[in-house]
């Protein structure tokens, strides 16, 4: 009889099991609809990390939690490593490299051969990586991104500056280098680092010159066009009889 008592729960056990399990599948196809969730969704693509940022208060209370709940039970290593996590926070909100962890050169460059575009690599100093490519079209922010997460298993890439150039470039435009921290935006330096000119021509001047270029070619279209409208009313003008007396 107990056996039987048992077999009977048991299987009211799992009759309530499936149950739950149908409900909960129910429940999350309809949350997936309501939200457009998709089969087929596209990976999102990989970035470098990001350095910059205000500190999160919700991440720096959940580690003043972790390590007072640490200190309380006397776990020294987790009190340790929730300091060193908000270390880490507030080093990246100040943009401040880390020393400790900087990449090393010969490793970086390693790292990099191979990948597809790439004609040469090249330490300018301890901050600025010198890369060429071999097609204009690979000068971008997504090459430069891809070199940087290459770079991340190395060392704080917050202390690396990547200088993209173009074998193939004909133009002022195409020459000019492309710079970027690893870690922030287009323009921006990490703490205390300074920012290297490698391009023969400062883009200033660049401009310069390029406004002037656009200014001769527009004077020069002015001239044709002047020219062009002479030449049509010299064209459509009827001759003047000569005069008799020279005649």
């Amino acid at each position: 009889m107990a056996r039987i008592v048992l077999l009977r729960g048991r299987g009211q056990e799992e009759h309530r099991m499936e149950s739950f399990t149908s409900v909960a599948m129910a429940a999350a196809a309809a949350i997936c609809v309501l939200a457009g969730c998709s089969e087929a969704a596209q990976p999102a693509q990989p970035r470098p990390q990001q350095a910059g940022k205000p500190m999160d208060p919700l991440r720096t209370a959940g580690h003043l939690a972790s390590i007072r709940g640490s200190a309380l039970v006397g776990d020294q290593e987790g009190v340790h490593d929730g300091l060193m996590a908000m270390h880490e926070d507030f080093r990246k909100a100040i943009k401040l490299a880390d020393p400790a962890r900087r990449v090393d050169r010969e490793a970086a460059r390693a790292a990099l051969h191979g990948v597809e575009g790439l004609a040469s690599v090249v330490w300018l100093d301890h901050e600025n990586l010198f890369v060429l490519v071999d097609r204009n079209e690979l000068r971008t922010q997504a090459v430069i991104d891809a070199i940087c997460i290459r770079l991340e298993p190395l060392g704080d890439t917050l202390g690396v500056v990547v200088n993209l150039q173009s074998t193939a470039a004909r133009t002022g435009e195409e020459q000019a280098t492309l710079s970027r921290n690893c870690q922030l935006l287009p323009g921006d330096r990490a703490f205390l680092q300074r920012e290297r000119q490698v391009d023969v021509v400062p883009g200033h001047i660049r401009a310069q010159q390029q406004r002037a270029q656009a200014q001769a070619d527009a004077r020069g279209d002015r001239s044709r066009q002047a020219q062009a409208s002479l030449e049509i009313l010299m064209e459509s003008t009827p001759e003047l009889p000569a005069d008799p007396r020279r005649q």
